[in-house]
């Protein structure tokens, strides 16, 4: 027996529960993307002094790329324990984890007082704010797109998104008011610990509102009907992971697949984008994180439209778009900056941000619904934070180790468009899920109109 679809919720109900995925993603994502920030212009002087500069940047990175490594270990815990326990207990946990690390980085000694010690607590640190946005974008999407109408899911499931730029742009334009407001040696003896510090403010903010929502009633329904039929049946439901693994394997290697170009893209862009603007070509700190800064506005802006374009057409096309630009754009990227001018610079940031955001927008609802319900919040986590791995995490350390082999900015490119090659691979063998019903507990109605009955396997999970 299918779970009845619930009717829509209020638009300010709605609202709310956007507002609440929004501001707790946005923290979440200031917190992650304020470390590549401080990584790329500060952390190789602080943590690592005796290293060469450009060596220094590359061990910063590494750190940085720590807490990647920890994501996967997240969505399985917040997975597994967001498909038993519900989405909104484990979205306070993270916000809860992600602020308490951040603002403990504000607070480490450098190592001039400690010494080694340093980077191996900045180290710890950064684990536990990958273990905690792995666990934090698999239910903030969720939220939504289960709570949201099917006609506009990919428009308000775009949103939690938002919180990726609105992140970026808070942290960068912290960081950017600092930089320019204070002198280069004030800003490496004290200025770098404020952003860091802020992140308790915020975090206080976002639990607000955050304990304010509902549990997706999607959720509960499939939680209702799984008691049910466990005291129905008498028998045990198998993990959630196990689920996935048994009749989702192919949507996870998709979800792995589609994240790759635009994964690598968005740090290519945004985190090492700092490190070539004010080595190879030579730029000051403050004009590359104003390219950034205002690029990021942009791609906020971008990103809703881009959901709401996949609701009409379908989220495998937008996606494609998305993917096939970051590739053709990879060599005018850097063309633009080696040319050393704020307005080229700023256009290489902007173009490539928007043409991530279509790759970025139609994912929150694209990976829900490849998921049945009892096992979306594992499913989605793990074909999201999996491939963060071998993406986002050594993107920022590829690309630096690149230049600094070869002095040129042709490898890295051609680094961004293999991805691109992977990622429309992916995405052209995936099915098409816009008329996905998400209140079917089994995910075995592809479709609205779809009526078969469900395998007798995928209706004992």
């Amino acid at each position: 027996m299918a779970a009845p679809a619930s009717s829509p919720p209020a638009p300010s109900n709605l609202r709310r529960i956007v507002a609440a995925s929004l501001i707790g993603t946005t923290i979440e994502w200031y917190d992650f993307f304020l470390y590549g920030s401080a990584a790329a212009l500060v952390f190789n002087k602080l943590f690592f002094p005796e290293s060469d500069p450009l060596v220094g940047t590359l061990l910063s990175f590494l750190t940085y790329a720590v807490g990647f490594a920890a994501r996967p270990l997240g969505a399985l815990v917040f997975g597994h324990y967001g498909d038993r326990l519900g989405r909104k207990k484990l979205l306070v946990l993270s916000l809860l984890m992600m602020g308490g690390a951040t603002f403990a980085i504000g607070l480490l000694p450098t190592h001039a007082t400690v010494g080694a010690a340093a980077p191996v607590l900045l180290t710890v640190l950064r684990l536990v704010q990958g273990f905690a946005l792995g666990g934090e974008w698999g239910g903030a999407v969720l939220l939504v797109s289960e709570h949201g109408d099917a006609g506009r899911r990919g428009f308000w499931a775009s949103w939690p998104q938002t919180g990726a730029p609105a992140g970026q742009l808070l942290a960068t334009g912290v960081l950017s008011a600092l930089t320019a407001l204070l002198s280069d040696s004030a800003f490496g003896a004290w200025g770098w610990r404020i952003p860091f510090l802020l992140s308790g403010v915020l975090v206080v903010i976002g639990l607000w509102i955050r304990l304010s929502v509902d549990e997706s009633p999607v959720f509960k329904a499939a939680l209702a009907q799984a008691e049910e039929r466990r005291s129905a049946a008498g028998a045990t439901e198998r993990m959630p992971l196990v689920a996935v693994l048994r009749h989702h394997w192919r949507d996870v290697l998709i979800a792995m697949g589609a994240r790759m170009a635009e994964n690598i893209s968005y740090y290519v862009i945004t985190a090492f984008v700092l490190v070539y603007a004010t080595t190879a070509a030579d730029l000051s700190k403050q004009t590359a994180l104003n390219a950034v800064l205002i690029a990021s506005a942009v791609h906020f802006a971008v990103i809703p439209m881009w959901g709401a374009l996949s609701d009409r057409v379908g989220r495998k096309p937008v996606y494609l778009v998305g993917a096939v630009g970051v590739g053709l754009w990879t060599f005018p990227f850097f063309a633009l900056i080696d040319t050393r001018n704020f307005g080229s610079v700023l256009l290489a940031v902007t173009v490539g941000l928007v043409f991530h955001g279509a790759m970025y927008a139609p994912q929150a609802a694209f990976f829900s619904e490849m998921f049945a319900t009892r096992m979306r919040y594992s499913g989605a986590s793990i074909g999201a934070q999996f491939s963060s791995v071998a993406a986002g995490a050594p993107a920022p350390l590829i690309a630096t180790a690149l230049l600094a082999d070869f002095d040129s900015s042709t490898p890295i490119s051609l680094y961004v468009i293999a991805a691109v090659l992977i990622t429309l691979l992916a995405v052209s063998c995936a099915r098409e899920t816009r008329h996905r019903d998400l209140t079917d507990i089994d995910g075995t109605a592809s479709a609205p109109e779809t009526s078969a009955a469900p395998p007798a396997e995928a209706r004992t999970v």
